[in-house]
């Protein structure tokens, strides 16, 4: 893509149980966004998950890396499903397509916006805009393991974790970059005091860092720690940056104190442009509720938006955010459709940034997921 042609290959990978369902709610919003935005999209929609699985055999394939490398970015809806082993699509498509792809960046903004109801007693909006980036490709998601004298009282597990200087400095880098375009603060969330070998490579790597970029504040806290103050005092954080595991972990946590996975976005990003990067909500493909059309989209349209930021498109991203959260306030507390929150979504657009619909205020993470791209 260049930047004059404003036109962006979109691969759509609408997956299992509610993945088709806000999947489609997010490409409503797309589609107005183009509308609005004068940007286009050229799109193709790949069959992967369950049922392919079921169906085919196939996984990952290096058919399907190839088909996906040709794409600017990847919209992801959900992937999982009871009649699949836990385990076999997880690390058979996603982590896979993280590794082959060098999705090194695990994205997740954790902000509360206004009109979402938050189990944190006394929490504001104000007090909790930060965003979480995860080490996405190392850690104990990618070390091998052995157990031995299996199925009996003497039976023994390891499972290692894979920790590389070069791997570690591309995600702190990124870090640094974000916070220097937000508010200038970096926290190293990590388990020094007992994972001594992997914390030392960590804390290393951001105190060196550090020098390259003087107006980040840096600070440290242990993952255990973090699971305390992130409830009771988001408004501490800015940028905190993790390794794989622990990431996982907080980041849920993070989702619950901004009102649950239905609002919650990710990305995963490729730094280099050596592969597409891919955007999607963290809620599971929830099967319970699947067809009944009652899955929150918000979570899977905030991942649009990030998308967009991405692409370059900062002010569609923007206006999106603010089209959720409109939407968000005027619904709060009634039952509306999937389909329906989108196509509200979606009409909104138009009128993002006149005076029935300003731009939302705060340090929103599309512009700085766009500014960081260009530092």
């Amino acid at each position: 893509m260049t930047p004059e042609s404003r036109t962006h290959r979109l691969a759509i990978v609408p997956g299992d149980g509610i993945g088709p369902e806000v999947t489609a709610s997010a490409l409503d919003v797309l589609n107005a966004a183009e509308a609005t935005f004068g940007f286009t999209t050229e799109r193709e929609t790949f069959a992967a998950g369950a049922q392919h699985y079921r169906a085919t055999g196939e996984l990952f394939s290096s058919d399907i890396a190839t088909r996906l490398r040709a794409h600017d970015a990847i919209l992801f809806g959900s992937m999982g499903d009871p009649s699949v082993a836990p385990g076999v699509l997880e690390r058979g498509f996603i982590l896979a397509m993280r590794q082959e792809f060098r999705q090194a960046v695990n994205l997740r903004p954790v902000r509360l916006y206004p009109g979402v109801e938050t189990p944190i007693a006394g929490l504001t909006p104000e007090r909790c805009d930060l965003v979480i980036i995860r080490e996405n490709t190392e850690g104990a998601y990618v070390g091998r393991g052995s157990t031995v004298h299996a199925g009996t009282p003497m039976a023994v597990a390891v499972q290692e974790s894979v920790n590389t200087r070069a791997g570690i400095e591309r995600v702190v880098d990124y870090a640094f970059r974000l916070a220097s375009v937000r508010r200038k603060r970096l926290t190293l969330c990590h388990k020094t005091n007992i994972l001594v070998e992997a914390g030392r490579l960590w804390q290393e790597t951001v105190t060196d860092l550090a020098a390259r970029y003087p107006d980040v504040e840096t600070d440290y806290v242990h993952v255990d720690a973090m699971c305390f103050h992130l409830p009771i005092a988001p408004e501490r954080f800015d940028v905190v940056v993790t390794d794989n595991l622990f990431g996982d972990i907080i980041t849920d946590l993070g989702a619950v104190i901004q009102g649950g996975l239905g609002v919650a976005a990710s990305a995963n990003l490729n730094l280099d442009g050596s592969a597409p990067s891919m955007f999607e909500a963290i809620h599971g493909s929830a099967p319970d509720i699947a067809g009944q059309g009652i899955a929150n989209p918000a979570g899977a349209i905030l991942s649009l938006a990030l998308c967009l930021a991405h692409l370059g498109e900062a002010q569609a991203a923007c206006a999106i955010e603010t089209a959720v959260v409109a939407a968000l306030g005027a619904t709060a507390g009634q039952r509306v459709g999937t389909r329906d929150l989108g196509r509200q979504i979606a009409d909104a657009l138009a009128h993002v940034g006149t005076p029935d619909l300003p731009l939302l205020q705060g340090g929103s993470v599309m512009t700085a997921m766009t500014l960081a791209a260009r530092s």
